[in-house]
């Protein structure tokens, strides 16, 4: 039964996967790294994932794609993906290495989550942003640190129960050259997308995470909102006033009401950092009810 479903789970997935590639290609409007970001989601969540994507950020006709997307989850869930790419790009890596140093399910989960941390921030969440802090690497690391670390706990309140109790349940799973090692891995992604999706909408709606923005120029010209990444195509740089400016005029409701970002205190901060490592630290507790958690 078990084979059956992975069959017909990554069938559906890799045709999953060629449409989103096939239509980020030729139909996609946002920047490369959120277009890269839906893919890999994809490549880990299968039809999910590409169900989510004609939900909440394919382009449904030229013209259309600022409009379908004004929508304040839409806007979370697209926010997520950023998040959830890297997070689980990273956990996969460390997981595909972790049952050669032969160590314990929780070494392997910080080894997991330490892994996930760095991509998730340094390479998604960093690289998207660097355009609205006038392409100041290090700074864009510094100032969305806070919602990727709050968030990226969230992925893995829901993604380490997962990937813990499936490895109990299939001890074949923790080999990266077994069909359940990635069947496990995308049961994992699709329980982290959910556990996060609360935090993002509110860091969204806040003004503490971009959503989706469309490249200006490449859907109906000066209608879509500009991108954190600097388009290529557009001539000189563009700073972060100038974007703020334009966002400003936009007159958008909803999940594209003004997108200029906004900071809270650091001591708020802290507080909320330490929230989610709390919680992360219940959905440990809780699972090592069910499998024990070995240092």
């Amino acid at each position: 039964m078990l084979e059956g479903a992975m069959i017909t789970w990554f069938v559906l997935s890799v045709a999953s996967l060629a449409f989103v590639i096939w239509d980020s290609v030729f139909n996609g409007v946002t920047s490369w790294v959120q277009r890269a970001a839906w893919i890999l989601v994809v490549a880990y969540t299968g039809p999910i994932g590409c169900f989510l994507y004609l939900m909440a950020c394919r382009r449904p006709f030229p013209g259309a794609h600022d409009a379908f997307t004004n929508k304040p989850w839409k806007q979370a869930l697209n926010s997520e993906m950023h998040c959830l790419a890297g997070d689980a790009t990273g956990i996969l890596i460390a997981a595909s290495i972790v049952p050669v140093l032969g160590l314990t399910n929780g070494w392997d989960s910080i080894l997991e989550y330490t892994a996930g941390f760095v991509v998730g921030l340094f390479v998604f969440q960093a690289m998207m942003m660097r355009g609205m802090y006038d392409g100041d690497y290090w700074k864009a690391v510094r100032k969305t640190l806070f919602a990727e670390t709050v968030s990226m706990n969230c992925v893995m309140a829901g993604m380490l129960p997962t990937m813990v109790v499936l490895a109990s349940l299939w001890p074949n799973s923790t080999d990266p050259l077994s069909a359940e090692f990635w069947f496990r891995m995308s049961l994992a992604s699709i329980v982290g997308l959910v556990t996060a999706f609360p935090v993002n909408y509110w860091l969204v709606a806040s003004h503490l995470k971009h959503g989706c923005m469309t490249l200006p120029g490449k859907d109906v010209p000066h209608l879509g909102h500009r991108s954190p990444e600097i388009n290529p195509e557009m001539s000189g740089t563009v700073s972060k006033a100038h974007l703020d400016e334009q966002m400003s005029h936009q007159g958008h409701s909803g999940g594209h009401d003004s997108m200029s970002m906004k900071s809270l205190p650091l001591a708020v901060q802290i507080i909320l950092v330490a929230v989610s490592f709390l919680l992360l630290l219940l959905a440990g507790t809780v699972t090592n009810v069910f499998v024990p958690i070995h240092f």
